[in-house]
Formats: structure tokens, sequence, C-alpha cells
């Protein structure tokens, strides 16, 4: 009996791991793709363009991977949904690991003209493709294979995937800029960590391989209750989550991308500091996320997701307004200050989020609804977020209207929570929630 008891609590950490280190690397991937937009990318693959173009060029390189990620919450959801989740979250590791070593092979303009900015946006289409199903399939399974009253703190493992491979990707970036110059650095150095991303993902491959399928999906498909298009019944019988689930979400994003990639872009070239400040202060931030993320989820298990999120959506919101003038000091520590408090704002929003989203869905939709949800809104947030930045600065010559659209955006993000369901019942399995 004793042996069972310890089969059965050690099966939710088999899968927390896999899905945090699978997580993890998708997310290194990721970021460092926009940490590289914001620091190399304008020089080596648009060199005939202006500074504030050629980076403008760089981030809409870098938002392709946001416009793919909806199609890939669209095709891996629809088979997470018919054919089980397991599968699905091997294939979405390859092509992302994948596709991010491609980038680190990849000839610069100098070599191949035209056709190195044309593969580096399909290779980032790929990237934002296997994030898209990445996301999802990591939250359901954490959240399935777990108990009712710990939903809140297990789905928001997959999150801490976030701050994981961002503190993994601005670590390694710090690295190479502490012991390269910028010349090495813009030569060759930046490939190095686009390269290690090949070795992450066998070591990934390896721990998500010996996770079981997710029991409630294995109970929809004991039962035939599987969606024949999962899709289209979001769209025609939940809309109204679909839309709770997008309005959570986007100012969530937008101020998570001004806080840490668009800070890369204004410390180095508004307040003029070397790379290495920003890159210090996200790493800080990111360290301290990595605990605050399930602290917040375990909090929404105890008082509720909306208060949680609500209370991180205000503090960001307010913080905005405090994040430039302490960069505008030029000072360290204060750069420090500013960042890391708005990723404490941000991981009040975030640790909860992830059980927000599913718990809007029942079992046999949920990784679509929450995939599209999640997917679709990234589109409006973080995609357009360091663009919009770059652009407001530019025209009106002053970072107050960067923290003007973080409040907009995060009014939003308050207007989603308002219109989000009642905290739903306590077993989300092949009951359907009321559209």
């Amino acid at each position: 009996m004793a042996e069972r008891t310890n089969q059965h609590h050690s099966a939710p950490r088999r899968v927390i791991l896999a899905a945090l280190v699978g997580t993890s690397l998708e997310w290194y991937d990721f970021f460092l793709y926009g940490s590289a937009a914001a620091l190399v990318f304008g020089k080596l693959f648009f060199p005939s363009f202006a500074s504030m173009t050629a980076t403008l060029l760089a981030f809409a390189t870098y938002a392709v991977g946001f416009v793919a990620r909806p199609l890939g919450g669209i095709v891996f959801g629809h088979f997470g949904d018919r054919a089980g989740r397991k599968g699905v979250l091997v294939v979405t590791l390859v092509l992302m690991g994948g596709a991010t070593f491609a980038i680190g092979l990849l000839p610069t303009y100098a070599t191949w003209g035209a056709a190195a900015p044309i593969l580096l946006v399909t290779l980032r289409f790929l990237q934002g493709l296997g994030l898209g199903g990445e996301w999802g399939g990591a939250v359901v399974m954490t959240m399935e294979h777990g108990s009712d009253e710990r939903r809140g703190l297990n789905a928001s493992w997959p999150q801490v995937g976030v701050p994981a491979g961002n503190l993994l990707a601005a670590g390694v970036l710090w690295v190479l800029n502490a012991v390269q110059s910028d010349a090495a650095f813009l030569s060759w150095g930046w490939r190095l960590p686009f390269l290690l991303s090949g070795v992450l993902v066998l070591v990934g491959l390896w721990i998500r391989f010996a996770v079981a399928e997710s029991p409630q999906f294995a109970e929809v498909r004991t039962t035939a209750a599987a969606a024949q298009m999962p899709l289209v019944e979001v769209l025609v019988k939940h809309p109204r989550s679909l839309l709770v689930a997008m309005a959570a979400r986007i100012g969530t994003d937008v101020a998570f991308y001004v806080f840490t990639l668009y800070v890369l872009t204004y410390v180095t070239g508004t307040v003029k500091l070397p790379r290495g400040v920003a890159l210090s202060a996200v790493l800080i931030g990111s360290a301290l996320q990595l605990v605050l993320i399930p602290l917040f989820g375990a909090l929404s298990d105890r008082v509720g997701r909306r208060p949680v999120y609500a209370a991180g959506a205000i503090g960001a919101a307010l913080w905005a307004f405090a994040f430039f003038p302490l960069l505008d000091t030029g000072n360290r520590a204060a750069i420090v200050l500013a960042v890391v408090v708005a990723l404490v704002a941000h991981a009040a929003m975030y640790g909860p989020q992830a059980a927000f989203v599913a718990e809007q869905f029942a079992a046999r939709l949920r990784y679509s609804g929450a995939s599209m949800g999640y997917q679709i809104a990234g589109i409006f947030g973080g995609a357009l977020a360091p663009i919009i930045a770059v652009k407001l600065v530019a025209s009106t010559g002053t970072a107050l209207s960067v923290s003007i659209y973080v409040l907009a955006a995060l009014a939003l993000t308050g207007v989603g929570l308002a219109f989000a369901r009642d905290e739903p019942q306590p077993s989300l399995r092949l009951a359907e929630v009321a559209p």
C-alpha cells in the first residue's frame, strides 16, 4: 500500500520536471532570439539600413515567431486533444530546438545577401510553431496529472520555464559579453548560445519520453468523448472563454516584453550604457521569478486566481510609470531595482495565469482552447510590444508614452478578469464548461 502511494505521488513530480525542463529549453530558444534581435541581428542581417530601421526590422523578424504561435496552437492543439498530449510535446521540442540550432549555423547578409534574412524569418517561424504547441501541452499535462486542490501550483511550473529560459539565455549572453570583445561577439560569439540548444534538447527529450500520458485524456479517449474538431468547437461553443483568456493574457505579455526585452534596446540605445547592464538586471529579476511564480500559483489555490492576477496587473501598471525614470538615471542599482520590481508584479500575474486560462475549458477541448487563447494574445501583446515601444519613443521623444501603452494593455487584462466566470467546479474532467 505504501509503495502504491509513493508511486501515486511521484507521477506529478515527474510530469512537472518534464514540463519544466522542456518549457525552459523552449523559452531559452525563444528569448535567445529576442535578445539577439535587440543586440546583433540588425547589424548582421540588415546592415544596409540606418540603425533605428535595422533594429525595427530585427524586431519584425522576432514578431514572426508570435504570428506562428497561434498556428502551432491550432495544429498541435488539435492533435493533443485528438491523439494525446505526450507525443505532441516531443514533436514541439524537436521542432523548436532544431530551428534554434540552425540559426546558429546561418550565414549573415554579408555572405548570402537577401537569402540570409529570408532564412532567418523562416527559422523564426518554425520556432513559433513549436512554442505555440508547447505551452498548452505542458500546462495541461501538469494540471491533469495533479490534484484539483493544487491546480494553480502545478500549472505554474511550466510558467517557471519562462524565467528559467530567460535566465539561461541572458546568463549565456552575459558570460559571452564578459569574456569577449564586441567585435568577437558580433563576428561569431553570438552563434554559440544557439548551437548549445542542440545539446539541451537531447536532455529534454530524454526526460520527456519517460512521462506517461495525461490520465484525464486517457479518460476522454476511453469514453470516446474526444472532440472531432476541437478548434471549431471552441470557437462556436466557447467564444467567451476564448476572449477572456486572450484579454487576460495581452496586458501581461505587453508588460513582460517591455520590462525584459525592450529594456535591452532602451538601456543601450537611449541611456547609452553597455549591454551587460541591462542583461544583468534581467538576470537578477528572472532568478527571483523562479521562486515567485510557483508561490503566486500556490497562493491562487488558496484565495482564487482573479485576486492574485488583478493585484499583479495593478502593481505592474503603476510601476510602469516609475520604470523608465529609474532607467534614465543611468545608475546601475536603480536599473536593477526597476527590472526586479517589474518582474515581481509580472510574477503575480503569471503564477495563476496558466491555471486561469486552462480552467476556462473542459478536458476534451483544453489543449486547443488554452493554446489558442494564450497564443493569439501573443500576437497583440509580445509580438508588437517591442516594435510599438521603439516607435513611441522615436515619435514622442519620451518613454512616458510607453508607460501609458503598458497601462492601456493592463486595463484590457482587467477587463478579461472582470468577465471571467467564477471559480470553476472542483473537477474539470469530461464536464462541459458552459459557453
